[in-house]
């Protein structure tokens, strides 16, 4: 073993190196699911900047030192404080602000949120087939996203009551509202739990369909108006 050892250890250093890069500076996010339709797909990779919001100790949550504050509209990686699963999902409420939902439609600090007109479209729904959908701007603030509602799917995640925001915890959602396990169901997210900011596509491919690669998508930009 010490041979072999010896001669991969520029090799050992790299894999190492490569790693804690990968833990504490950027990393690439795979989409699995359709929670964030329409604007992140299956087969997507997305790269998460993990700098910027916290400096942490690499293979912890142990936070360093803050870097950058996470920002409404912020397309967020995180670990579930449920069961620590890594996610992907819109920031919608930072502290200090109060939230509520009513019949699908945001209201951050009493201000209700705007729609455009919604458009037609279709969602496929494992083990249940294709669902009549409505893609929609939806407008807070300065922060502005595509969002997708399927009216037709029964949920009581559709309202909640004005809440208040903590101190370091983050009220995250799926663009595509009524199928998504978010914040509504996991709670706010502490910050420490937070891994960093998606900010583009690097390459994509239909992995539901014909597993062709979709390279207009390839490099595409997650930015948003934030605020």
């Amino acid at each position: 073993m010490k041979p072999w050892l010896r001669a991969n250890k520029g090799f050992i250093a790299f894999l190492m190196l490569f790693g804690l890069f990968r833990t504490a500076v950027a990393d690439w996010n795979p989409i699995p699911s359709a929670s964030m339709h329409p604007n992140l797909l299956e087969g997507d990779v997305v790269f998460v900047n993990r700098l910027a919001f916290d400096l942490k100790v690499p293979l912890t949550d142990v936070v360093v030192a803050h870097l950058g504050e996470p920002k409404r509209g912020d397309i967020v990686t995180f670990s579930s404080p449920l069961d620590r699963t890594r996610l992907i999902k819109r920031l919608i409420a930072v502290p200090g602000d109060t939230v509520a939902m009513q019949n699908d439609q945001l209201i951050i600090n009493g201000q209700p949120a705007g729609y455009s007109t919604p458009v037609n479209a279709v969602e496929a729904i494992d083990h249940v087939g294709p669902l009549a959908a409505l893609q929609m701007t939806e407008t807070s603030g300065a922060s502005e996203r595509r969002i997708q509602l399927l009216p037709q799917v029964a949920s009581s995640k559709r309202d909640f009551a004005p809440i208040t925001i903590p101190a370091d915890r983050y009220l995250m959602l799926g663009d595509n509202r009524n199928n998504s396990a978010d914040s509504r169901y996991i709670g706010l997210v502490p910050r420490e739990l937070l891994i960093g900011r998606a900010e583009r596509v690097l390459v994509s491919a239909d992995i539901v369909g014909n597993w062709l690669p979709r390279t207009e998508r390839f490099g595409m930009a997650l930015g948003s108006q934030r605020q």
